[in-house]
């Protein structure tokens, strides 16, 4: 059972996406607490130096989808461990 799903769906620019994408990647970069902009709000998040990716792109008759998802463990790295 998840304890916080969040998911915010809404039209943008490619320009947009770019600016939404290229903060992702600054937060990723950097490491640490991140502060990510989701929709009315911002999430903190811890990022760690490892992280799990996965790709999946859908084509359609009108439509492609790309989505990319990151995961990564909440556990302290002495917990993840057992």
């Amino acid at each position: 059972m998840k304890d916080l799903e969040f998911e915010h769906k809404r039209s943008l620019s490619r320009l947009e996406a770019a600016d939404q994408l290229a903060a992702l990647s600054a937060a990723l970069r950097h490491g640490g607490r991140a502060e990510l902009q989701l929709g009315p709000g911002k999430l903190s998040v811890h990022i760690p130096d490892e992280l799990q990716s996965e790709v999946e792109v859908e084509m359609g008759d009108e439509q492609i989808e790309l989505e990319i998802e990151l995961k990564w463990s909440t556990a302290q790295p002495d917990e993840a461990k057992t």
